[in-house]
């Protein structure tokens, strides 16, 4: 049982990376305009809900997994920072990144009720904490070197970072016009 357990922890945590890291690559695709409006069809914003809620859900069997597969994590290690013995930075970055992803995922339902700016800035913090979850993945992940690992890692990093360069540099963001000052049209 504690081999099933142990397969269980290592495949829920993956599964609840690369679910996160989609939800946060949907959010930011979901967010961005193109060319200068909105995309906002209800299943995006569906898909973007339910990739984050299932990140947690699977967060939450990771968690109780690692728990109960006899390999040395307790209550404290699972839920406070730096209550770890071993590695305790890698579980530390786990613990955070689980907290911040419950909130955020806590703060989309009552979104209407909540100021936009509150709810923005709990939504912006997904992007660090899916890079600590990848993070503490690495550092604890016993498949952390295997190659078909580090290939789903490039790909799940790939994913977040296309989206969140575009939204950075300003191409999907703002969907402002080139700019025509200093170009005069003869009369």
């Amino acid at each position: 049982m504690t081999d099933l357990l142990w397969y269980l922890t290592r495949a829920s945590g993956i599964v609840a990376l690369v679910l996160m890291v989609a939800a946060v690559a949907d959010g930011l695709i979901f967010s961005g305009r193109n060319g200068g409006r909105r995309l906002r069809p209800a299943w995006w914003m569906d898909l973007h809900r339910g990739l984050g809620g299932y990140a947690l859900a699977f967060t939450g069997l990771h968690l109780a997994t690692a728990f109960g597969a006899d390999i040395g994590v307790g209550v404290a290690e699972l839920f406070v920072p730096g209550a770890a013995t071993v590695d305790p930075a890698a579980y530390t970055l786990g613990v955070v990144a689980t907290y911040v992803l419950a909130l955020t995922v806590a703060t989309s339902w009552p979104r209407r009720r909540l100021p936009r700016r509150l709810w923005h800035a709990v939504h912006l913090l997904s992007v660090p904490a899916a890079v600590a979850a990848g993070v503490h993945a690495y550092q604890l992940g016993t498949d952390a070197r295997a190659p078909l690992y580090l290939g789903l890692c490039a790909l799940t990093a790939g994913a977040a970072v296309y989206p969140l360069g575009l939204r950075l540099t300003g191409l999907a963001g703002k969907g402002r016009r080139p700019s025509t000052a200093g170009l005069e049209h003869p009369a």
